[in-house]
């Protein structure tokens, strides 16, 4: 797999797994309240094998409201925080290899929506999905 992909396996689809993320997960916000990412670490053992994926252990969502605004700019955002996402996803990859374990992440909006950014860009959401994810390594 290439190093700056996200195939399917690498995302979080199951409805049983973000309800995992909802009950037992951790929150990190970001620092302006932008951002928020959910995030649920599980050891593997040797009867789970690891997914078959770059990186093997990393499962990301991405979620957003209906409240946040109308369906073009809920699309867009979910593109941009997957684009984020994916450009720097070696932070939690890496992390979540040496420590063996299985890692899932929610990145969801907090305080940003359409009323406040009509017009929203990569540039407003990649600082603070990599400093989410730093933060997540962080407490890994």
């Amino acid at each position: 797999m290439k190093k700056h992909s996200l195939s399917s396996k690498e995302r979080i689809k199951n409805t049983k797994d973000f309800e995992l993320l909802y009950k037992a997960g951790k929150v990190e916000i970001s620092d302006n309240f932008k951002i928020k990412a959910l995030f649920f670490a599980d050891k593997v053992t040797p009867a789970q094998p690891v997914p078959s994926v770059s990186g093997g252990s990393v499962k990301a969502g991405f979620g957003v409201s209906k409240k946040a605004g109308n369906a073009v700019w809920r699309n867009r955002l979910k593109r941009l925080l997957k684009e984020s996402y994916r450009l720097n996803k070696d932070i939690l990859v890496s992390c979540a290899e040496e420590k063996n374990i299985l890692l899932y992440v929610a990145f969801l909006p907090n305080k940003i929506n359409q009323k406040n950014n009509k017009k929203i860009s990569l540039a407003d959401v990649l600082p603070d999905v990599v400093e989410l994810m730093k933060k997540i390594r962080s407490r890994l």
